[in-house]
């Protein structure tokens, strides 16, 4: 719930306040969810969670205007409107419509006047919740890299006074690509967490596929990209109830109970990959939904047809020739040609140094050298995996590999 109210709490506030004071409007939200954590426990929870923590937010934004000497010397009518606005009582939620708070906050981070990274960095931290940290995982990158990044978006946003408002039809397709994007990062952070103690954040799951949701219902964005990216959520959330055991830890793919997928979200997804075809061009989206198909739709692991996973792979590396692109890649290599050609596609990726540092990188290294029965040197990269992994249920996974490889647990 934390996750979704904050984005939305945020982008209330600033479209209030201005995009000037989005800075406020994160602070007072976090300030708010920090004292619902303290008072909710021994006062119990509200009756409306959503309008306490809206009035908390609101309460605290008005304290700290009215302490900003500078708000003193606004022009009275400006300072009379949002005093106004902040001492109003609490409405019902707004209804979940492209007007979406959430949303509306999301193109005003993907305006065109800013870069693309600044545009989905600072949507992800502000909407999605992500931390720096989080987010350099996301790219391959180093948390103080993103901070900056997250500072000159903000820097940028204020000095250009941009406008709290959904871009007209016209102006849609130079912020629709970014908004789709960050939507992707968000699923993904849910569905393979980059911190914390969960491999699996089902919150962020469900809010990126509800607000791709509203993408898909609105005239203006009913696109087959946009069809594409919600099929390729549908499906792959499809599979989350088979993805980890009781205890969180992670359950690979052909160990899987199948019987366990969500049968309806699979439907739903494929029906959503059918809507997606209707354009005639190809996204990196609908390629990924096409894999994630594959998976879904057969019966059992034997029946997986590794060889158009691999085409569809191809393509994608054509279409954006990323490092974990061509990693995936490389394991769609070996169930067609075997371990010796994964390895050999794992070392013919042309920017790898940027995977040095990913654990899952190392993991399939040691998964391949231990299928050729190279068990030392499969050993070597699963210990360097482990030391790479941050969750406890990555580090569970890499010890059992070490396991049976005939190494003893760190």
């Amino acid at each position: 719930m934390f996750i979704r109210e904050s984005a939305r709490l945020v982008a209330t506030l600033t479209a209030h306040l201005g995009t000037h004071h989005l800075q406020l409007a994160e602070d007072v939200v976090q300030e708010a969810l920090v004292r619902a954590l303290q008072t909710w426990p021994y006062r119990g929870v509200p009756q409306n969670p959503a309008a306490w923590l809206m009035q908390t937010a609101k309460n605290l934004a008005l304290d700290h205007l009215r302490r900003e000497q500078r708000w003193n010397d606004k022009q009275d009518g400006i300072a009379a409107e949002h005093q106004c606005w902040l001492s109003s009582p609490v409405e019902s939620e707004p209804t979940e419509t492209f007007t979406d708070d959430t949303l509306r906050m999301m193109f005003v981070c993907c305006h065109p006047q800013l870069s693309i990274e600044a545009q989905t960095a600072l949507a992800l931290r502000t909407l999605g919740g992500l931390s720096p940290a989080e987010i350099a995982v996301a790219y391959l990158t180093t948390e103080a890299a993103i901070a900056k990044r997250l500072v000159r978006a903000r820097q940028r946003i204020r000095e250009l006074d941009l406008p709290f408002a959904v871009p007209e039809a016209p102006e849609l397709p130079a912020r629709l690509d970014a908004v789709l994007g960050t939507l992707y990062l968000i699923f993904n952070e849910g569905y393979k967490a980059s911190s914390g103690d969960r491999l699996v954040r089902e919150d962020l799951c469900h809010e990126a596929i509800r607000l791709t949701q509203l993408l898909a219902a609105h005239p203006s964005t009913h696109l087959p990209r946009t069809f594409a990216l919600l099929a390729l959520m549908l499906l792959n959330a499809a599979r989350l109830p088979a993805r980890t055991n009781d205890a969180g830890n992670l359950i690979r793919l052909h160990e899987q109970n199948r019987s366990a997928w969500d049968q309806s979200l699979i439907q739903r997804g494929i029906h959503a990959l059918s809507l997606a075809a209707t354009g005639d061009t190809i996204s990196e989206y609908h390629l990924e939904a096409g894999i994630a198909a594959c998976h879904t739709t057969a019966a059992d692991d034997a029946s997986t047809d590794w060889p158009r996973i691999l085409v569809l792979y191809d393509q994608l590396l054509t279409l954006n020739p990323s490092p974990i692109a061509a990693m995936n890649r490389a394991v769609a290599v070996a169930r067609v040609s075997g371990p010796q050609a994964g390895l050999n596609a794992l070392k013919a990726i042309t920017n790898r140094s940027s995977l040095e540092s990913y654990h899952l990188y190392h993991a399939i290294h040691g998964t391949f050298f231990a299928e050729l029965g190279h068990l030392a040197e499969a050993l070597t990269h699963f210990r360097q995996a482990g030391n790479l992994a941050t969750l406890p249920a990555e580090r569970d996974f890499i010890a059992r590999r070490i396991e049976e490889c005939g190494g003893t647990r760190a």
